[in-house]
């Protein structure tokens, strides 16, 4: 599409993907704030969604204000709350063998949910720093003993400021080859997440914006939800990857900034 064939002015809500997209590790990307201003200047609704269960919405408040951006904890959305809010749905009160952050273990127990290393209904794999052998020997055991596989997002790497982490989907692939077992993931592209996402706008899709740097989590996510999809070369996707996928996004842009200066430059052309 043409630069001008969206008019985001018309836009009532906006998802932005956070790594790659708003930040790489502790660094603001270009063009963030401009961007965070213009969203909070014309009143638009909008959702920070992230697929790394690591941090809670508190914890990425923090993170932003660190980097000058000023956004109240309720913009937030993270898989980790995307897959604490589907086990509360399919087994209210169910126990969890959780490996991962604060952000994770921290939606589970807001859901209700309880810590069990012993017998489990499910064992949950986020991004974390105590994922070792012993914690992928204990939860293949525990699979094999029956319980339910579950991984907060399928992203297989994220972007950190000297190159990239494996993501969850990476973690997790040893117990699924050890054990014969799919995981089931909660994050981004599943629709749970962005039907979720688009109630907490309070935005019909048709109305919302899907804006992220990867093509197989972020703009399949919106595509498929009926939103249009920004992609933003900012993070992990460069731009002759994009024809590598059968599907294309709405629009490509460098960054977020872009969409910024575009809305600024449509408004002054209509007047």
């Amino acid at each position: 599409m043409e630069e001008n064939s969206i008019d985001f002015n018309k836009k009532q809500g906006f998802m932005c993907d956070m790594d790659g997209v708003i930040y790489h590790g502790n660094l603001v990307l270009p063009g963030v704030k401009e961007f965070v201003r213009w969203l909070q200047k014309e009143k638009k609704e909008y959702l920070f969604l992230t697929n790394n269960s690591g941090y809670t919405p508190m914890d990425l408040r923090q993170k932003l204000h660190r980097m000058g951006l000023d956004v109240p904890v309720e913009h937030f959305y993270t898989s980790a709350l995307a897959t604490a809010a589907f086990l509360k749905e399919q087994a209210p009160g169910c126990s969890v063998y959780a490996i991962g952050e604060a952000g994770l273990l921290n939606a589970l127990y807001d859901a209700g949910l309880t810590m069990n290393d012993v017998n489990p209904d499910y064992v949950v794999f986020g991004e974390g720093r105590v994922y070792s052998l012993d914690t992928l020997t204990k939860a293949a055991n525990l699979v094999l003993a029956g319980a339910k596989l579950i991984g907060t997002n399928p992203d297989v790497s994220g972007p950190v400021e000297n190159g990239i982490m494996p993501g969850c989907k990476a973690l997790i692939a040893p117990v699924e080859l050890a054990t014969g077992k799919q995981a089931y993931f909660c994050g981004k592209p599943n629709p749970l997440m962005m039907r979720t996402g688009l109630r907490l706008l309070d935005c019909h899709s048709a109305e919302a914006v899907m804006i992220g740097d990867r093509m197989d989590t972020d703009v399949i996510s919106g595509l498929e939800s009926g939103m249009t999809t920004v992609l933003v070369l900012s993070g992990v996707t460069a731009k002759e990857e994009i024809q590598t996928f059968a599907y294309r996004p709405s629009l490509v842009l460098d960054g977020v900034g872009d969409i910024a200066r575009l809305a600024e430059e449509q408004k002054n052309k209509k007047k």
